[in-house]
């Protein structure tokens, strides 16, 4: 009862905002119960003016409400699904900007996170230089054999577990209470939306967890010639504090600068979406925060990549289809991307091939018939998931992260060349993917790893044959032993069948000596 005041005390504050805002301009009454639509009317009497778009309110109520509701709002802008592509795009302007804490609190955590004075740990360490809803990152030194070595220090909020925690137990509840007041809400899947964020926003919080994700990019990517990542400091990183090489790079959404430096613009524009591809097909593991603000130039021209609190990863199946839909959109060969959907059964067998492949041909056709500068690789993803909508193909989460990951990444490779051919660019990655892996040598690779693989469980499944047939020669000789727990469980069983036989008999005696005594 008690929590249940103290989620309804955070939750009246919100719709307050949410009211001031104008949020509840975007809610569509009409499938509501009549207690929600009378609501809603209230709310937007306090609705106070304001010359944002409608989509804009929500993400100007959210950053008013702090750092779980900014993380709320990155996350829904993922998933187009729940809250619809306008909405979503607009939520992609949310930027996870706070003010900065104490210097003394961040030095504090530190000590406590390394267990030692701050001087052993670093030899300088200097006031934020980026702060964020989860984390903010110092400048400071360490010593080395070759003398002192600037690094980058992340350090998570102090008491940012509790307040996440607290704001998620409350929209928890809110979901909840949606979802049993609300058929919408339920197809919504709220309850389901809020859990997942609150699995993405635990593993920000282990910063060891980000410092693997780091590592393991090094590791796919270590011959790659365009991209390199921080190297990390594994003895100064621990749950709250993460240890990185200092880059000194220059922002990527800083045109004017890359071009006084004398970058090649146009040669950073291909990196930055063959890197991307590499990862995602190569690696099946990508990089999903990739705003401007994450990506550098060092001072060999080479792509670098900061902060990975949230990647997206790719299994086989996801890999295999993001590139066999690429390269039929690339090669016009609408007949087997609708197979390729079809074969990793994302739309359900009834439908008709032919029919879905005349769906991506409506799709693809206008966009061949356009400049090369015009087309939108990920506005060509968000078409064909609207189009599948139709054809009862189940939301693919990953594929939807993808999607968006590649909207932020296509954006920043055009604003170095405006005049960018996304289909040129992508098509030597997808081809080497599709010649690797769908060519005779991949297919022959792939039949030798299955094998390797059968091979390799022969002894397991060899081993358990023995056992079942011992067991099996075991019940012949003697017979089916069951464990005295399972007695006496068919015991009790038997006894509560047989109660309930008896009151049936007892009522069906009854019932017949009613009617006998009718029809006297």
């Amino acid at each position: 009862m008690i929590s249940a005041i103290s989620h309804l005390a955070r939750l009246a504050r919100t719709g307050f905002v949410f009211a001031r805002e104008g949020v509840f301009a975007l809610a569509d009454p009409a499938p509501l119960p009549w207690p929600a639509q009378t609501a809603i009317r209230l709310a937007r009497l306090i609705e106070r003016p304001t010359s944002a778009d409608t989509e804009g309110r929500l993400a100007a109520a959210l950053t008013k409400l702090g750092p779980t509701y900014v993380k709320l709002g990155q996350f829904l802008a993922t998933r187009p699904d729940v809250v619809g592509i306008a909405l979503a795009r607009s939520l992609e302007s949310l930027q996870d900007k706070m003010a900065p804490f104490p210097q003394a609190e961040a030095e504090a955590v530190v000590v406590a996170a390394l267990g030692k004075p701050l001087r052993q740990s670093y030899a300088s360490f200097g006031p934020s230089v980026a702060a964020a809803s989860i984390a903010q990152v110092h400048r400071a030194e360490i010593e080395t054999a070759e003398g002192r070595k600037p690094v980058a220090v992340k350090v998570l909020r102090p008491d940012v577990e509790r307040r996440f925690r607290v704001d998620l137990e409350a929209l928890t509840f809110a979901a909840g209470q949606a979802e049993a007041l609300s058929a919408e809400a339920r197809r919504l899947r709220m309850i389901e939306t809020v859990a997942t964020l609150r699995r993405s926003v635990a593993l920000e919080m282990d910063l060891r967890l980000e410092a693997a994700a780091l590592s393991e990019m090094a590791e796919n990517t270590k011959a790659d010639p365009d991209f390199r990542v921080p190297a990390i400091d594994w003895d100064r990183t621990a749950k709250d504090v993460l240890t990185l090489e200092w880059i000194d790079g220059t922002p990527l959404h800083d045109r004017a600068t890359l071009e006084a430096k004398g970058f090649d613009l146009r040669h950073l524009s291909h990196a930055i979406i063959q890197t991307f591809l590499r990862h995602a097909l190569r690696d099946g593991f990508f990089h999903a925060d990739m705003h401007p603000g994450n990506l550098f130039v060092d001072a060999d021209g080479k792509l670098t990549f900061v902060d990975f609190g949230i990647m997206g990863r790719l299994g086989p199946k996801e890999r295999r289809f993001l590139a066999e839909i690429l390269y039929g959109f690339i090669t016009r060969n609408y007949q087997r991307t609708a197979e390729v959907h079809f074969e990793a059964g994302y739309v359900p067998s009834h439908h008709s091939v032919e029919n879905f492949a005349q769906a991506i041909r409506a799709i693809g056709e206008p966009i061949h018939n356009r400049p090369a500068d015009e087309i939108s690789m990920a506005k060509l993803l968000m078409l064909l998931f609207e189009v599948t909508g139709l054809f009862d193909m189940r939301t693919r989460p990953e594929l939807l992260l993808l999607q968006k990951t590649m909207v932020v990444v296509e954006g920043v490779a055009r604003s170095l060349d405006p005049k960018l051919d996304m289909w040129t660019v992508s098509e030597p990655v997808v081809r080497e993917w599709m010649e690797r892996h769908l060519g005779p040598a991949g297919r022959i690779e792939d039949a030798a790893q299955g094998a390797a693989g059968f091979l390799a469980g022969v002894p397991s499944l060899m081993s358990r044959g023995a056992v079942l047939v011992e067991h099996l020669d075991t019940i012949t000789r003697d017979g089916l032993v069951l464990a005295p727990e399972t007695v006496a469980a068919i015991g009790q069983a038997e006894s509560r069948r047989s109660r309930w036989i008896a009151w049936a008999l007892w009522v069906i005696a009854a019932l017949l000596i009613w009617i006998v005594w009718l029809l006297r």
